[in-house]
């Protein structure tokens, strides 16, 4: 199993405004490499105050960190012939689409799936299927709202279900989840 799990904060209601950005990287069932990155974004330096208060990320925390443009290459190394998985997959797969679009930049031929759909599908009898609900659930102790944090969770989640699912390779989960997996 080799998939790529993502998660990104937001500074605006826009969706190139990209502060955060985490990638877990999954090789052979196992976690190999989870990396965060701070982003300058367009809308620097203003943050709407409803975000902030989500993740805690301030403007005077991005003032010297790169944009998306310049991070993005050696995220997309990271992501090279994966699947992504992310927890919500939509908002994530729309924040890279905006930040890809926002600076001319090609959209990678990727597919993605969301670990939402995956947990509905392995615990149908839990009451609620957020990040901190389902690590609550798996007694798994994270920082929530913080991009390399929330991407590793959802590595482990997905983990967890492939295998409460017996899902054991990349073609099998593609079978299974034909209907939920889409293309960025």
């Amino acid at each position: 199993m080799d998939f790529c799990a993502i998660d990104f904060e937001t500074a605006t209601h826009e969706k190139s405004s990209a502060c955060e950005m985490g990638i877990c990287v999954v090789q052979d069932s196992k976690i190999v490499e989870t990396k965060t990155w701070l982003i300058k974004p367009p809308s620097f330096p203003y943050f709407s105050r409803f975000n902030i208060a989500v993740h805690g990320i301030h403007p005077e925390d991005v003032k010297d960190a790169p944009t998306f443009d310049e991070v993005w290459y050696e995220a997309q190394e990271m992501m090279y012939g994966s699947l992504m998985i992310a927890h919500n997959a939509g908002f994530d797969a729309s924040v890279l689409r905006g930040c890809l679009q926002h600076y001319g930049m090609f959209t990678p031929n990727l597919n993605y799936l969301c670990s939402i759909q995956l947990a509905k599908k392995s615990w149908n009898y839990l009451p609620k299927y957020g990040l901190k609900p389902l690590a609550e659930y798996h007694k798994i102790d994270f920082t929530h709202h913080r991009a390399g944090a929330d991407a590793e969770v959802c590595a482990k989640i997905s983990l967890l279900a492939f295998e409460k699912l017996f899902l054991t390779s990349n073609d099998e989960v593609n079978d299974y989840m034909k209907a939920k997996i889409k293309k960025l």
